[in-house]
């Protein structure tokens, strides 16, 4: 179990928790040295606001935390983000903060990147509510903790070479099976888009191929885009737009922290994680606006910009993903600043046919506090991917709509899967939140995870 969970302990401090709206009836019932000492204290419940509350004999009596309107289900994490090293169990909180997303809150608070810079902290404790499976809530931080440490570290430490390490460091972990087509073998095993995009650099570009689970199960495939740094190639970014293109590979991030979650909970799955794991760079054998490469498909592309690199090596994965006909096909990807401009960071935007998908996927995301908004796949802008000399264009003429354009894009690649749907994510948070700091983001993961747990829940 997760270092900041506990099942039982000898004493802990109780933790409180109040909406602004019921802290006149709260106060109530507290006795009356706590109810004076709080509005001394000035508490008045507005989301965030957290006090300790001293015992008579020293030491801390409470810990209480305002919740404001009581909108955020992640607010337990300001709780493990404040508080000192010592034991917690939770008091007198309202209903829907003293469930399985309260530990998994308590979890989240505790992350530190510390790869680079000692941490000192020594975290809090949570004993596990009543009801709630601390080993799956332990598993579901640890997936998005993978994920965060892999988009945080920079691109000099996390080439496709290290990527590919992370991914058999977690194959090895579960006992699943794991491939690699490497370097100029990607044009003999016919993954032609992934070696064009990543050719151009020192570090080989690759193809990342997990398996796991039982051949007979049900099929669930993974693709996540595994650019570990994208310089824009030779349609060069500036320099404001390639400061955190270490979270290009943010979809593969993604991807393994999920797959981490399926394996550790042995869902009823066969799983299959594909990433295609480049560096998009500028040298002289970089490829060029203007060129024309086959696709494994066999569809032709123009690049029509070098910096829409993203869905030309998925386009290959999601070929290889899609000829198994799985079940139920996912991928994800940082994939355009459109989704951002039309969801911001907060809010990924997925794309689907599949109507009952797009409902349970709506309706979890919001369940486990892991957002998602579906956009349309709009067919009306399917011409604005056409070249006059190739079957495709990567980068279309039609100057809006983005997202949808990258989104129809990578369904040309798609034919047979019973299900698919494609995540826009950042990858990353601009803006503090419980739980939640700046910094890289498993955007989504939580969210997955829940829907395919829901369709796949008996254990292997």
């Amino acid at each position: 179990m997760h270092p900041s969970l506990v099942r039982t302990a000898k004493s802990a401090v109780k933790l409180h928790a109040v909406k602004a709206a019921d802290l006149k009836r709260w106060l109530g019932s507290r006795s009356k040295r706590e109810a004076s000492w709080l509005k001394e204290a000035g508490f008045s419940a507005k989301a965030g606001e957290l006090v300790l509350v001293p015992a008579a004999s020293g030491g801390i009596a409470f810990a209480v935390l305002g919740l404001g309107k009581g909108e955020d289900a992640l607010a337990f994490a300001t709780f493990s983000e404040n508080l000192p090293q010592g034991t917690y169990a939770l008091g007198d909180v309202p209903k829907g903060f003293d469930g399985a997303l309260t530990a998994v809150a308590w979890a989240l608070g505790t992350y530190r990147f510390t790869r680079y810079r000692k941490n000192t902290r020594k975290i809090p404790q949570l004993v596990v509510p009543s009801g709630v499976d601390g080993e799956e809530a332990s598993r579901i931080a640890e997936g998005v903790f993978l994920t965060r440490d892999l988009v945080n570290t920079p691109s000099n430490d996390m080439g496709p070479e290290e990527l590919a390490d992370a991914a058999r460091d977690l194959a090895k972990r579960h006992g699943a099976k794991i491939s690699f087509i490497v370097g100029d073998a990607l044009l003999k095993a016919n993954y032609p888009l992934v070696h064009a995009v990543g050719r151009a650099s020192v570090r080989a570009p690759r193809l990342i191929d997990i398996h796991w689970g039982k051949p007979n199960a049900p099929k669930v495939t993974l693709v996540g885009k595994g650019v570990c740094f994208d310089s824009g190639g030779l349609d060069l970014k500036g320099a404001a737009g390639m400061l955190t293109m270490k979270k290009d590979m943010g979809g593969a991030a993604l991807v393994l922290g999920l797959a981490h979650m399926i394996m550790g909970a042995k869902l009823d799955l066969r799983l299959r994680v594909l990433i295609p794991a480049v560096e998009n760079s500028v040298s002289g054998n970089a490829y060029r606006p203007g060129d024309i490469f086959p696709s494994r498909k066999g569809l032709t592309v123009e690049i029509g910009n070098t910096d829409a690199e993203g869905r030309l090596v998925l386009a290959d994965a999601l070929t290889e993903a899609d000829s198994e006909t799985p079940e139920l096909l996912i991928d994800a990807a940082t994939l355009t600043g459109a989704a951002r401009a039309a969801t911001g960071m907060e809010l990924p935007p997925f794309f689907t046919d599949d109507e009952k998908l797009a409902a349970d996927l709506a309706r979890i995301g919001m369940e486990v506090c892991d957002p998602v908004w579906r956009l349309p796949l709009w067919r009306g802008y399917e011409d604005t991917l056409t070249s006059p000399i190739a079957d495709l264009n990567n980068s279309p003429h039609y100057g809006l709509a983005g997202a949808i354009t990258a989104g129809l894009f990578l369904n040309r690649f798609v034919a047979r899967a019973k299900s698919w749907v494609h995540l826009d994510i950042p990858a990353w948070n601009d803006r503090a939140r419980p739980g939640r700091k700046i910094g890289a983001e498993a955007n989504t993961a939580r969210a997955l995870y829940a829907l395919i747990a829901a369709r796949y829940g008996e254990k292997t």
